[in-house]
């Protein structure tokens, strides 16, 4: 059995017995962290929708495919293997989508392949930008550009510079 599968429930008990001891009652105070809850996800609904419903149009448009085939020469240039300009694209819209894309590369390349640890190098060095930045940002007035940009950015570098790592390493 392993002990680390314990943690979690040990620290639960550890709390419950801790409310008993100070006579707190954990179910009043749980209710009352849903009901603060229940507006914050009201308010990112609205953002995670969109999100979702854009990535999802996005790929079904045919306009990922096209925009891959467009970079692909752009990305070989710059030591990206062409193969995953597709996950790359992908990975700031759609985290299961980009895990589904990283198998199918896993699949047809075979996972010790240099193609398939580039993949997982941009898989693992890069974020949902747009999820997390609706996350984030969903009752913020400041203006998003700015840090997107920034995000998008640095995943791009994080990619050229796992590939690299991989071609050298």
């Amino acid at each position: 059995m392993k002990y680390a599968a314990l943690i979690i429930p040990a620290l639960f008990l550890a709390l419950f017995c801790f409310a008993i001891f100070k006579k707190i009652r954990l179910y009043d105070c749980f209710t009352e962290g849903v009901k603060e809850a229940v507006p914050l996800v009201l308010s990112l609904f609205p953002y995670l929708a969109a999100i979702l419903m854009l990535s999802e149009l996005f790929e079904r448009s045919g306009l990922s495919a096209a925009i891959t085939q467009a970079l692909a020469p752009a990305f070989s240039a710059l030591g990206i293997p062409p193969e995953i300009s597709k996950l790359v694209l992908l990975k700031p819209f759609s985290g299961s989508g980009s895990t589904a894309l990283l198998s199918e590369i896993f699949s047809a390349y075979g996972a010790d392949s240099y193609i398939a640890r580039c993949a997982a190098v941009a898989y693992g060095s890069s974020e949902t930008v747009f999820y997390i930045s609706a996350v984030y940002f969903a009752g913020s007035k400041k203006n998003l550009a700015k840090p997107v940009v920034i995000a998008l950015i640095s995943n791009f570098l994080s990619v050229i510079l796992g590939c690299l790592l991989c071609k050298v390493l």
